[in-house]
């Protein structure tokens, strides 16, 4: 499958919840219009059975399921492709794992520079963040929103916005340059088909460069 130019990326949210509330999630925040999803879970209790379960769920609904972190559990659970951060290892070992037509994604914080070398590798889509204030990683540093738009003039692979955002401060991200929104809290801290469903309309018109 491929990784979409625009639209909702709906990244799990799985502390103290059990692998059938975490599936019943993501199906709903599928229903609400999430056009692709990752598997995150730092504190997992099965991660491939899980993991497995999330691909057949996403494949059902023609929507691509990434694996945050770890390349292997992606081999394994069949899914369509990693999230690389910058200790996760290297986007050509992950394609010889993965295939070639494999989604390979890469954090890139704040740095452009680490985006284009990114694009250069071989990276699909490119992140950055956070934007905001978020509980999912509340130490992480923040990213600015030139950065999207030296991003969107430097590079060609699709650019990920992260961190902290709501359907009434996404606007901005697009308009500077993010194709796609990654949203945990957003979505998952209420009722997932309906948090999603308040984003769509982000993504009706394409965003104008400012």
């Amino acid at each position: 499958m491929k990784f979409p130019q625009t639209g909702l990326y709906a990244i799990t949210q799985t502390d103290h919840k059990t692998i059938d509330m975490i599936i019943e999630e993501v199906a709903a925040a599928i229903r609400g219009g999430a056009a692709v999803v990752q598997y995150r879970d730092k504190n997992p209790i099965d991660a491939a059975l899980l993991a497995r379960e999330l691909v057949k769920l996403c494949h059902r609904r023609d929507v691509p399921l990434i694996i945050n972190d770890d390349v292997e559990l992606a081999v394994q659970t069949g899914a369509d492709g990693v999230h690389l951060g910058k200790e996760d290892g290297h986007i050509a070992e992950a394609r010889k794992r993965l295939g070639a037509d494999a989604i390979v994604g890469v954090s890139c914080y704040d740095s452009v520079a680490r985006a284009i070398e990114a694009e250069r590798e071989g990276a699909t889509y490119v992140a950055f963040g956070r934007f905001f204030p978020s509980s999912s990683k509340p130490l992480a540093a923040p990213a600015q929103i030139e950065t999207l738009r030296q991003a969107k003039r430097a590079l060609r692979i699709p650019i990920v916005a992260i961190g902290g955002i709501l359907p009434d401060n996404g606007a901005p991200l697009l308009e500077a340059g993010a194709g796609v929104l990654a949203v945990i809290g957003g979505i998952f801290d209420h009722q997932p088909e309906q948090s999603a469903r308040a984003y769509l309309p982000l993504f009706k018109e394409e965003p104008v460069l400012p």
